[in-house]
């Protein structure tokens, strides 16, 4: 009877705790989809000038500008303030590929295209691509 005893022990000892495992995956896990969207943003902008690869615009690409005075445009059309994330919102409902182009001006502050910038991921575009013109060499 000892020994019947002493076996179970053995396969007793012999399980291993996993539950610091899933503990530790559930943080990183917790870090990673935190973490995931500040790359993400940060990847894709561009300065006014830059010495970068262009990106092809799509067919049906849409361009959110930003003029001098801070007037919004989505193509050629003015967006009343606070109104751009609804309007991108709605013209994006049906579309697969939500991608936007911002075209600012470069006198524009900083804080307005951030703003702006803000609106367009806001209303759930997945890229966002910047418009520049190349250094001149």
């Amino acid at each position: 009877m000892a020994m019947g005893g002493q076996g179970n022990n053995r396969a007793v000892m012999a399980e291993i705790n996993v539950t610091p495992l899933v503990d530790v995956m559930l943080v990183l896990l917790v870090i990673f989809m935190v973490t995931a969207p500040m790359m993400q943003q940060g990847v894709q902008v561009n300065l006014p000038k830059a010495d970068t690869k262009a990106m092809s615009p799509a067919d049906a690409s849409v361009v959110v500008s930003v003029d001098k005075s801070g007037k919004v445009f989505i193509d050629k059309e003015e967006i009343p303030a606070g109104q751009l994330r609804k309007r991108l919102t709605a013209l994006f409902a049906t579309r697969e590929k939500k991608e936007v182009f911002l075209n600012a001006d470069a006198g524009v502050p900083y804080g307005e295209v951030v703003r702006t910038m803000a609106d367009i991921k806001g209303a759930g575009i997945e890229r966002l691509g910047m418009v520049t013109e190349p250094v001149a060499k």
